[in-house]
């Protein structure tokens, strides 16, 4: 028997606090920076010490991939921040999930419904996109993840767990 295996990478799209980090990063570097040619020569230090924290940790954050791993029943998920470093964000065996279908579908409805359930997005964001959610009980709640498949990630997944996996 051959495993199910399939790769597939989403690119996050910025959203508007994304935008607000970047921004606010560089106005406050460059205040730090006027500050230091003005007032006192020290904030030019705080400037650069500024800038190496924003390049090493605010800009990376803002350029994110998600890359999705199928094997079989298994699906991890692993954060790209800007092409260079990866860190593994969650891995699910989809085999206990109670549903996997389109996130405006009403298969869902039930499931939208609950006030408790905590989301997982791991989507570009853009609600043009055809985005999957799927419900599965983990750490003692119930959690809907939101992911981006492309077709042929969505018809292994229907063709391995067909009373789960919908398409409509």
């Amino acid at each position: 028997m051959s495993d199910l295996y399939k790769e597939h990478l989403v690119k996050k799209e910025p959203d508007a606090g994304d935008m607000v980090k970047k921004f606010g990063s560089i106005a406050l570097i460059v205040l730090c920076a006027a500050a230091g040619l003005f007032i006192h020569p020290l904030m030019l230090l705080a400037a650069i010490i500024l800038g190496i924290l924003a390049a090493f940790f605010v800009f990376p954050n803002t350029d994110l991939e998600y890359e999705y791993l199928l094997v079989n029943h298994s699906l991890d998920i692993d954060k790209v921040m800007a092409k260079s470093r990866r860190k593994k964000l969650k891995s699910f065996d989809l085999s206990t999930a109670d549903i996997i279908a389109p996130l405006n579908s009403h298969r869902l409805d039930y499931y939208n419904s609950n006030s408790a359930l905590k989301t997982l997005d791991y989507s570009s964001g853009n609600p043009e996109h055809r985005r999957y959610a799927f419900i599965i009980r983990e750490d003692g709640g119930t959690r809907r993840v939101i992911i981006e498949p492309d077709d042929a990630m969505i018809q292994m997944m229907h063709q391995s767990m067909p009373g789960k996996c919908f398409t409509d």
